[in-house]
């Protein structure tokens, strides 16, 4: 791991920040360049535990919603600037949510790690490359991609575990009634105090002034790394990601990029409402 994350280990944190997303909702996908910002910056302070909140998990092959999700992810990634391609939907649909939801319980079973790197790249395939994730081929080779053990996932994916897995993540979601993919619910270490719910996408400001008051003090951020140590610890970021987390417009951003696609240390990738980057190892 680069020395830059080394602050986000083991310590004991104050809070506890769970995560609330749907794998196919594109505003879980806008969220991203938060989390990382919220991370580097504030990582020594609280732990992510991500929560697959299940809302699309239901989708049935009804050519009517998948227009409406079209529709919805086109006008999403216009607002966000994190690109997706409503256009998967109509050509190619996911005709099975429910199993996606899964294939990430099962990818968890090999470490939380594990977990959000798997996670991540079915969020890539999805939203980038217009993959039907829904086809257990696709899983298994985006499993291959964030470096499991394929065999082992394989057979978790048909397993109870993961299944049961999957309802514990659906019940710590009612529960906490969060019913808007994203949320965030912030606990602090006093375990009778409640938690504090952000339901929806906001600016990083946000996030930031509700640490804040959990916290009880104003943290100083840490230093955020270089941009190519950035770019080799994530593998693929997109330009939307990069602007917020180093606060810069995107077109500075992108200059900046254009630098070390030129050094061929990155490979950009173009996306229908952004680009994306990809470091070369």
């Amino acid at each position: 791991m680069l020395d830059f994350m080394k602050h986000t280990g083991c310590l004991p944190k104050p809070l506890e920040i769970y995560v609330f997303v749907d794998p196919l909702c594109p505003e879980c996908w806008a969220l991203e360049p938060i989390l990382k910002k919220l991370r580097l910056e504030y990582g020594i302070y609280f732990r992510f535990r991500h929560v697959l909140i299940g809302k699309l998990a239901n989708l049935n092959d009804n050519p009517k919603k998948h227009e409406a999700m079209a529709d919805y992810w086109e006008k999403t990634a216009s607002r966000t600037g994190m690109s997706c391609d409503g256009s998967l939907w109509i050509e190619n649909p996911i005709t099975s949510p429910y199993i996606v939801s899964i294939a990430i319980k099962a990818a968890e079973l090999q470490g939380k790690k594990q977990g959000l790197r798997f996670l991540r790249k079915v969020q890539e395939l999805v939203f980038l490359e217009k993959q039907n994730i829904s086809d257990i081929d696709i899983l298994l080779e985006c499993a291959k991609e964030a470096s499991l053990d394929v065999d082992e996932f394989l057979h978790d994916i048909h397993s109870e575990s993961a299944a049961k897995a999957f309802q514990c993540d659906l019940k710590i979601t009612s529960e906490m009634e969060v019913t808007e993919s994203p949320s965030l619910v912030f606990f602090n270490e006093n375990i009778e105090d409640e938690g504090l719910k952000i339901s929806g996408l906001y600016s990083y400001d946000v996030y930031v002034q509700v640490l804040q008051e959990m916290l009880g003090k104003r943290p100083a951020p840490m230093p955020l790394p270089p941009l190519e140590d950035f770019l080799k610890f994530f593998g693929i970021v997109a330009s939307k990601e990069i602007s917020v987390v180093y606060d810069m417009p995107i077109d500075e951003a992108e200059k900046e990029l254009k630098k070390l696609v030129l050094q061929q240390k990155v490979q950009k990738i173009n996306g229908k409402h952004g680009s994306f980057w990809k470091y070369i190892s």
